[in-house]
């Protein structure tokens, strides 16, 4: 069965929605083909609250919060990685509340740039972020009538994160699942091999329900799971296709593999083809000569 996304998405910009017991989504107004209809921040809790991933710095988006925030205390402030449309808005809602900060890390590329090799991703690192506290796997923060644990889910990013609501079965994926797209893994930011192991420990979890980080909320996680790793060999396999098919770069495979994609993304499908491509390359699938991010061509090995 083909994979089917979920774009049936209403944001409801400057309000909060509540999506289960003690969950609220606001949605920022930050729409793009990368963020759909705009970054999901999430306020937990009732009485003393954590934002799971404040969002982009804007201004209307730190007014709405506050306002579902309702002077209310706010303890903790999780961010799941370190892209400008999750992490900035951190330190100003931090000024406005006196909350704590936590998350994996700084921002940091899954892998070193090679020589002579640019980052695309650049401009979409908040390379500022810096959290007060350093979270490692399995960590279990408890704060007033909630806890959270920490799910490193490296892949999309190097330090990306999840966040389970204990006790619900609820998991907040940020953007390694959402219902209405694929994650985008683009090195070096990210790494394929990271990104599908990541994804096997989430279908192993059992999770009933995901809120992601854009978009609608995913409720049978493990068969659309399921279906985002088929849909990820399938990828693999059009590349080893297009390479047997006598094709050597990466510009001709996303030409192929991606026609019927808007052409704005094509960039982006440069990148995951390239992740792709490191990936069989590091399994002794695929030869390069030349640098693979750079000019590489490419063959088969096996």
């Amino acid at each position: 069965m083909a994979l089917k996304f979920d774009t049936s998405f209403n944001p409801s910009y400057g309000q909060g929605v509540a999506v289960s017991p003690d969950v609220q989504r606001v949605t920022a107004k930050n729409p793009s083909p990368f963020t759909f209809h705009g970054t999901n921040s999430y306020i937990i809790g009732r009485e003393t609250l954590a934002v799971i991933d404040p969002g982009p710095d804007d201004d209307a988006h730190l007014q709405a919060l506050l306002d579902v925030i309702a002077n209310r205390p706010v303890s903790h402030i999780f961010v799941s990685h370190t892209h400008r449309d999750h992490s900035p808005l951190a330190a100003r809602l931090k000024q406005h509340t006196g909350a704590i900060v936590l998350a994996e890390g700084p921002h940091r590329p899954a892998r070193p740039l090679r020589i002579g090799e640019l980052n695309p991703l650049d401009a979409s690192a908040d390379t500022a972020f810096v959290p007060d506290v350093a979270l490692a796997d399995d960590t279990v923060i408890n704060g007033d009538g909630w806890a959270l644990r920490t799910v490193l889910t490296p892949g999309h990013t190097a330090n990306h994160a999840a966040f389970a609501l204990e006790g619900t079965g609820i998991l907040f994926p940020a953007d390694h699942v959402m219902a209405w797209a694929t994650s985008i893994v683009a090195p070096p930011d990210g790494a394929m091999a990271d990104y599908m192991a990541s994804l096997d420990r989430l279908i192993e979890r059992g999770d009933r329900m995901l809120l992601p980080g854009h978009g609608g909320p995913v409720s049978a996680p493990r068969g659309f799971m399921r279906g985002l790793k088929t849909h990820r060999k399938m990828r693999e396999r059009a590349i080893l296709e297009r390479i047997r098919g006598g094709d050597r770069t990466i510009k001709n495979m996303v030409a192929a593999i991606y026609r019927d994609t808007d052409p704005r993304l094509h960039g982006a499908a440069g990148l995951s083809v390239l992740a792709h491509l490191e990936d069989l390359v590091a399994r002794g699938l695929v030869g390069t000569d030349g640098d693979p991010a750079i000019d590489g061509i490419f063959v088969l090995v096996a």
